[in-house]
């Protein structure tokens, strides 16, 4: 029946020579066409189309089987695809190529997310014909085509482990591989032209095709962990890094120019696209993580670049990277910036560089992974590179960083780290021929006056500022038993008598009054305790300490919580007590 409509509705058209087909004719031979390839008369169908009298029809009607016959190859029934096949190579020889293009694109977008890897692959090489036909006026068709397509590439899970990635459980390697063969022709093109001086930064085609390289890295290479070529030899998603940039550099873009061009400040850049839309930093951040992380395309990327300046063009994409919260970005964030930290000589970089912006905003980006992100992995490598980049700082530069530090990281923990590093470089000065103006004398007495500070005197909560406290009594006690009085090279004994008002007497003063609330809250729970012992079970309750109220736990979790309290009290007056008896000592007159 349906075969019948389908002649009938051809043979009707043949008549029409101005080719004016009513909407009930293409509804016909849609409704009819479908039928007969869903019923498997593919072969009949072939035959009715390939008629030399039914040309004209099938080139104003014929694409319009594309729906069905794309879901009929995707079924694969190996009595059907040979037809389907041949179906669909001479719609895509006779039809109007932008009504292909529009519904090959159509096909690509309304894939689910289970068949978008089988759709793209089966796609790719007809829309690539298709886009061909179109000659000198395809550029505009290239870059729709290549957005949608990416769009459906963006939808796939990317494989996380190295036998994901082997057997592409998720289509997004055998998609990447496909894209790849799909942009060549154009790509040659372009380079074509480049080579023979004939093409400009605005070539519409060019620009389409640096559209796809940045979404490209965006999506799907940022969320990208490349393999080590040792841990996986044959590695699509490698290959696809590498080739990306690749068509970077043969569609006319630096590498080099593209990784400088923030700092450089390039903004004469011509044409009917932003710069920031041409040239998004998040692909670009990850153009360089796969150069100086990954050595993707080392060899296209000159090696004459100082290592600082490497580092100071990273730093914005650093800075980027390490502002996200996803694992995936904040782990590139910080592996750039280790790889682009190791290369600079120790102790080289100078304090000029403290005066850019992004000097001081990744150490506090780097502070927030090391303080709030839930992957240990992630803070723990956080702290080695936070320690990396102090070490690349020359002696001015270290103190005006860890001032810096100091007052904007208001965190207790990086503080003590902070104090800790201030301790070595102390130590490292006060060593045969290692003196300096910055760690000895009149430079080091106002960033001691910041480390020995109570922020809110003897009210200061001691547990909450603990990491902080005992690295500052510790550095303290070192000073006073390694610098001599007589020698006081750093300053700390002419300095001493205001250390004793503005900070010592006070931590004395809170001290005290900590132990003894603490004592009295133990006291009262040990008493609630025993008067409440006549009942079996033990219930839970709060207990307020210092107008905050812990929670619900049950009275022996509360009074070994107020027991570690007061033993973290016991540890601060140990050192405490040991610098008062040095400075003691010092006062008590010789018999």
């Amino acid at each position: 029946m349906a075969l019948e409509q389908l002649s009938d509705v051809v043979q009707r058209c043949q008549a029409n020579k101005d080719e004016s087909f009513s909407p009930e004719d293409y509804d016909l031979f849609l409704t009819a066409g479908r039928t007969c390839i869903e019923q498997g008369d593919s072969a009949q169908v072939l035959s009715i189309l390939v008629d030399e009298k039914n040309k004209n029809v099938v080139r104003c009607m014929g694409w319009n089987l594309l729906g069905p016959l794309v879901q009929m190859l995707l079924k694969k029934e190996e009595k059907n695809l040979p037809h389907c096949h041949a179906i669909l190579s001479h719609l895509l020889e006779v039809c109007n190529p932008k009504e292909l293009l529009v519904g090959l694109l159509e096909q690509v977008e309304e894939a689910d997310s289970a068949s978008i890897a089988e759709t793209l692959t089966l796609l790719l090489k007809p829309l690539q014909t298709v886009l061909l036909r179109l000659g000198m006026k395809k550029a505009s068709s290239v870059g729709m085509a290549l957005s949608t397509l990416l769009s459906q590439v963006a939808r796939l899970p990317v494989p996380v482990t190295k036998e994901q990635e082997e057997d592409d459980v998720f289509g997004l390697c055998c998609c990447c591989t496909a894209l790849l063969q799909f942009v060549k022709p154009f790509v040659e093109e372009i380079k074509e032209k480049k080579d023979n001086n004939r093409i400009s930064k605005d070539n519409e085609l060019r620009v389409e095709l640096l559209k796809f390289c940045m979404k490209s890295l965006s999506e799907p290479l940022l969320e990208v962990q490349l393999k080590d070529p040792d841990t996986l030899q044959k590695s699509p998603l490698r290959d696809f890094a590498t080739e990306i940039l690749v068509i970077l550099s043969n569609i006319g873009e630096s590498l080099p120019d593209l990784l400088s061009r923030n700092v450089l400040k390039k903004r004469e850049v011509p044409g009917f696209l932003e710069e920031e839309v041409r040239y998004p930093k998040e692909s670009l951040a990850c153009m360089c993580h796969l150069l100086f992380v990954n050595h993707v395309a080392v060899d296209i990327f000159p090696a004459v670049l100082s290592p600082v300046f490497v580092l100071q063009c990273n730093m914005e994409y650093i800075e980027l990277l390490l502002s996200r919260t996803e694992v995936s970005r904040l782990l590139k964030g910080l592996e750039l910036y280790e790889k682009s930290l190791v290369r600079v000589e120790d102790n080289s970089l100078l304090v000029d560089l403290l005066e850019l912006k992004t000097f001081f905003s990744v150490p506090l980006n780097l502070v927030k992974v090391m303080t709030l992100c839930p992957d240990q992995t992630l803070r723990t490598k956080g702290l080695k590179v936070f320690q990396l980049s102090i070490d690349k700082f020359n002696t001015e530069a270290k103190y005006k960083f860890f001032r810096g530090m100091l007052k904007t990281s208001h965190h207790a923990g990086v503080e003590g780290y902070v104090i800790k590093n201030i301790k070595n470089q102390i130590d490292f000065s006060l060593k045969p021929s290692n003196g300096n103006d910055w760690f000895l004398g009149k430079h080091l007495l106002p960033l001691l006056r910041l480390v020995l500070c109570l922020p809110h005197g003897p009210e200061t909560d001691l547990l909450q500022n603990l990491d902080r406290i005992m690295e500052s009594l510790n550095l303290l006690r070192y000073m006073l038993i390694r610098d001599k009085e007589w020698e006081n090279e750093t300053g700390i004994w002419t300095e001493l008598y205001k250390i004793e008002d503005n900070y010592l007497k006070p931590m004395r003063t809170g001290l005290n009054m900590s132990k003894a609330h603490y004592e009295a809250e133990l006291k009262s729970m040990k008493e609630n305790k025993k008067s409440s012992s006549k009942d079996s079970k033990a219930s839970a309750c709060t207990v307020t300490v210092d107008n905050e109220k812990l929670p619900n736990m049950t009275p022996e979790m509360q009074i070994q919580v107020l027991q570690s309290a007061l033993f973290t009290f016991d540890l601060i007056e140990s050192v405490l007590a040991r610098i008062e008896e040095i400075i003691e000592a010092k006062e008590k007159p010789l018999s």
